[in-house]
């Protein structure tokens, strides 16, 4: 790993991490060994979702199961989003272009597997004008498995006649 691994990072999500996506604004601190990021003080940082970064929520409620990602680089016809199986697929791709630093192209895929009680059929997704894209399938209400109670019954037995000989 270099000494320098902000200066020296190939375009990708802005941890560090092999199959990056994204590009990383300078100066943001250092990696440590698990491709966090860490502040002046060498503590964790987590950025916020946001136009700078490349991470994305998701949220696994009771009624419902919502990714949000941050698309802000790609333009919408440059993003696919499909169900496989039980899976949400997400990729995104531009051709390579010109930008402030020279030329540059960006590819992604993201996968999510549905939670139990979600439907691949209901899975919408919508894009802010800032971005982030939203994916969301509400979930199924899980009714509990049908009762299989039964009363059984006391019989009374009568005592046995004592005979004495």
């Amino acid at each position: 790993m270099s000494l320098f691994p902000l200066l020296s990072a190939s375009l990708s999500d802005p941890w560090g991490y092999p199959s990056r996506a994204f590009d990383r604004p300078l100066g943001m601190g250092l990696l440590d060994s698990m491709g966090d990021l860490l502040s002046p003080t060498g503590l964790l940082m987590r950025p916020l979702l946001n136009a700078d970064t490349a991470l994305s929520d998701v949220k696994n409620e009771p009624d419902k199961f919502k990714v949000m990602l941050n698309v802000s680089q790609f333009k919408p016809n440059e993003i696919d989003i499909k169900t496989v199986d039980n899976n949400i697929v997400i990729h995104g791709k531009h051709e390579e272009k010109t930008d402030e630093h020279g030329f540059i192209s960006r590819e992604f895929t993201r996968r999510y597997m549905l939670p139990e009680g979600t439907d691949p059929k209901t899975v919408k997704s919508s894009l802010s004008a800032n971005g982030i894209l939203t994916i969301e399938a509400p979930k199924k209400a899980v009714e509990p498995p049908p009762s299989n109670e039964r009363i059984v019954p006391i019989t009374m037995e009568t005592p046995a006649a004592v005979t004495n000989k």
